[in-house]
């Protein structure tokens, strides 16, 4: 990305500055958190002046600890308004926050703040890091959190957060991204999302995922839209009584998140959601059958996303692009995307040809690197491009196809196989609720296509083994068939909803045969 020079630019001032300054949106509410689907008693909620005034606050005080604009923070707290406001905190003051979940262990959190050298970290007394001689800060000092003195600027180049991703390695690594990360997201809340000041919108996830940070916060504020977070316990059936209590107008989640809301937020129709005018999916690809399911039974369309941490989501469809069923949409209006070879001259492909996703260096929401990984930092940018493992192809309408990572690619008896693909064929099977698709090694020359299959326990009759064959046979060359299927109980998944495959193949190695 080129440098942006002799300009300023910082991520949480031009989400909130202008409205917070501004008498006629001042006052209005920038950010709920609700800690019940139905009781607004419990709701926390701040206007763009109060949520502004806060984070100035937060981030003042972070300085007078002797911080130095720079210096990464590991923010280490349970879902909650303090967390938003610590990461945005930190963005102001310079800082770099670093979002963690409070699921690691002490010693994976450990190896963040070893690994980032983080110099302060903001957390709780049941989260605190053991043998920490840096800053801490405890969630509940926040708000009575302040300093004197001015914020510094910052600029389009300037670290803003250093998210960490597991990825393909055996250690996570760190995706530092730019202030000016923030630019490349008004791109996808034009193409994809549709905020708007008149908006409410709702996220399901929690605030140490990138896709909640942004999505559920930085995008909403920059569009002078009202922000909803959920923080209590978790009941599928609750999302339709809080997309009513609010008004809810923008519903923001994964596709598990929706599986479960079809399955026991509306036994007795669509009502609740009568002010809800769309959704916004993605974290993991969205069935066809649960898109069907969506709109038949709410009236309103689901616009998915694909994305990566090291540039968040750049693929949609959207209220300006049709969905068009099996593709999460076409390349957001002001991205350069390309399909490149998967070895050899990065020269981009042909429509209809499969190969890497890049996406051009140019792009405003691209990573500045990885964190002191420069290795593997060379490894994803081939000239002018980078190109994060994503296997895909642009048809002759602009639309992408997904076909899996490089590295989930299943190679058996010759082929070279996508497990996406095939996954989508049998999905369609009568009787099948999920379904995941993993190369089971025999031996060093036989590997089997394995379809793990979860049963919908709704199902008139369950699927057996036969209905899945004939029902490939149909659908899938013989080449692309399952070798073997295996009926579980569940699939094994992130806190986010990916599947984990790897963990999956673990499960099926450990299993009797």
């Amino acid at each position: 990305m080129a440098a942006m020079s002799g300009s300023v630019l910082n991520l949480a001032r031009h989400c909130l500055e202008a409205r917070a300054l501004d008498p006629s949106s001042a006052g209005r509410t920038a950010f709920t958190f609700a800690h019940s689907y139905t009781d607004a008693a419990l709701d926390e909620s701040w206007t763009y002046a109060e949520v502004w005034e806060r984070v100035q606050r937060v981030g003042r005080g972070l300085l007078a600890h002797g911080l130095r604009p720079g210096d990464r923070v590991l923010v280490r707290l349970p879902h909650s308004p303090e967390y938003a406001f610590a990461f945005f905190g930190a963005n102001v003051a310079g800082l770099v926050p670093i979002p963690a979940s409070p699921q690691l262990t002490s010693e994976e959190a450990a190896f963040l703040r070893a690994d980032a050298d983080a110099a302060a970290v903001i957390t709780t007394p049941e989260l605190r890091l053991e043998g920490f001689a840096g800053v801490e800060v405890l969630a509940d000092e926040l708000a009575r959190l302040d300093g004197p003195g001015l914020l510094p600027a910052t600029a389009p180049e300037d670290p803003a957060f250093l998210i960490y991703t597991s990825g393909t390695t055996a250690r996570p690594k760190g995706v530092l991204h730019a202030q000016r990360s923030v630019l490349g997201r008004a791109l996808m809340r034009d193409a994809w999302e549709g905020f708007g000041p008149q908006d409410v919108t709702l996220h399901a996830g929690t605030l140490n995922w990138s896709y909640t940070l942004g999505v559920g916060l930085m995008d909403p504020w920059a569009a002078g839209a009202h922000a909803v977070l959920f923080g209590g316990d978790y009941d599928p059936a609750g999302w339709p009584r809080l997309v009513a209590r609010l008004g809810v107008t923008v519903f923001v989640a994964v596709p598990t998140v929706y599986r479960q809301l079809l399955k026991y937020g509306l036994p007795e129709g669509p009502a609740a959601l009568e002010s809800l005018r769309h959704g916004l999916c993605a974290g993991e690809a969205l069935p066809p059958s649960l898109l069907e399911e969506w709109r038949e039974r709410t009236g309103r369309d689901l616009y998915e996303s694909l994305g990566m941490t090291e540039v968040s989501t750049y693929i949609s469809s959207g209220p300006a692009t049709p969905v068009r069923t099996g593709s999460p949409g076409r390349p957001q209006p002001g991205r350069r995307v390309a399909i490149l070879p998967v070895e050899g001259d990065p020269t981009p492909l042909p429509p209809g040809e499969t190969g890497l996703l890049a996406v051009h260096r140019s792009d405003p929401g691209l990573m500045l690197g990885y964190w002191r990984r420069p290795e593997e930092e060379a490894a994803v940018f081939r000239g002018e491009w980078f190109a994060g493992g994503d296997l895909a192809a642009l048809d002759a309408d602009g639309y992408l196809w997904f076909h899996g990572r490089a590295d989930d690619v299943i190679k058996s008896f010759g082929y070279r196989l996508s497990p996406i693909e095939i996954e989508a064929a049998l999905a369609s099977c009568p009787g099948v609720a999920e379904v995941a698709v993993v190369g089971q090694a025999i031996d060093e020359a036989k590997t089997l296509v394995t379809a793990c299959v979860v049963r919908n326990p709704d199902a008139a009759t369950p699927v057996e083994e036969a209905d899945l064959a004939r029902h490939a046979e149909a659908h899938l060359a013989g080449y692309k068939r399952p070798h073997v299927y295996r009926f579980v109980d569940s699939l094994p998944r992130t806190a986010n909803g990916k599947v984990q495959r790897r963990v999956l193949l673990e499960q099926l190695s450990d299993a009797p045969a």
